[in-house]
């Protein structure tokens, strides 16, 4: 089967495509053949060396990127009840999704209602849960309160709209001008271009910021969230810089790692299927144009999501 690999740290040249072996099966274990996988910026920077990701890896090179999949199941351990071979599955995995088979534990796929798109379905579990888990487990919105969303027309960002707009929030979101339109179809109240430092210095104070940018606009943008406001930065890179901003100003402030969880990707699916959230998908690429997937997710700017194609 063919698989992109890293054998060292680096740039999007990297990743080279080649020519694996199909691994065994456990018991409590399916086979699984990729139809997408998700692309995210997690992926980029593990590949270059930085944050959590690259050091839980570097000791297992060569490595294969890709957390999120959508696929259908081949194969099934002894001990798999709930698939059977040419069921629909998708989720979260520890890497290896940027392979055309996988082997992935039971317990980490969610069998997919039929309403969901395959493509829709490679695109929601990483994100999804990052922006729901931002949103409620580590923001705790609640219905009226004004949240900021950062990139909101971005991977998670276009997401955590819906959802806090399902929440009952009213929603701020950050976009270019030419996401205007596309965010406030998502549901967005407010949309302000992040150019405009204006018009983003007379946004009313929110009761919560999620950051899903960092850095120097990370630290900036906690000036607009009321007092004793909250904060949730997702980048871990600047997560320490854009706490300590928000904490020198009184507010709560956290970073936060996603963590996988069943039923929150069921309610997600749910909610696919029901027409009540929506993943964008902007650009499919073959596996072997891995590395142009990477440039570009490394640019900043992608609608939605971008995807690799099995």
């Amino acid at each position: 089967m063919k698989q992109l690999v890293i054998s060292a740290f680096g740039g999007p040249e990297q990743l080279t495509l080649v020519e694996a072996e199909h691994p065994p099966l456990a018991a409590n274990q399916l086979r699984l053949k990729m139809r997408y996988a998700g692309v995210n910026p997690i992926d980029a920077k593990t590949r270059a060396g930085l944050g959590w990701g690259a050091q839980a890896i570097k000791d297992s090179l060569p490595w294969s990127p890709g957390f999120e999949v959508m696929g259908e199941v081949l194969e099934v351990g002894s001990e798999v009840c709930r698939f059977l071979p040419g069921d629909r599955a998708f989720g979260l995995v520890r890497g290896g999704a940027y392979s055309e088979e996988l082997v992935v534990n039971c317990d980490e796929m969610m069998p997919l209602p039929d309403e969901v798109p395959d493509d829709m379905a490679a695109g929601l579990a990483l994100a999804g849960t990052t922006a729901w888990q931002g949103l409620t487990r580590h923001g705790a919105l609640q219905a009226g309160e004004r949240v900021l969303i950062s990139a909101a027309a971005g991977g998670v960002g276009h997401l955590a709209v819906q959802l806090a707009r399902g929440l009952g929030a009213t929603v701020v979101a950050l976009a270019s001008s030419g996401n205007h339109d596309f965010v406030k179809g998502l549901g967005a109240d407010e949309v302000v271009d992040y150019h405009d430092e204006a018009a983003v210095a007379a946004i009313e104070p929110v009761d919560l910021l999620l950051d899903l940018v960092g850095g120097t606009s990370g630290e900036s943008l906690v000036s607009q969230v009321k007092p004793n406001g909250r904060v949730v930065t997702v980048p871990t890179i600047t997560a320490d810089k854009v706490i300590a901003a928000a904490k020198a100003r009184g507010l709560n402030a956290t970073g936060m790692l996603k963590e996988s969880d069943s039923e929150q990707l069921a309610m997600l699916a749910k909610a696919v299927a029901e027409g009540r959230l929506r993943v964008e998908v902007s650009q499919v690429f073959d596996l072997a144009d891995g590395a142009e997937a990477h440039r570009q997710i490394e640019a900043g700017h992608t609608r939605g999501k971008l995807l690799l194609r099995g």
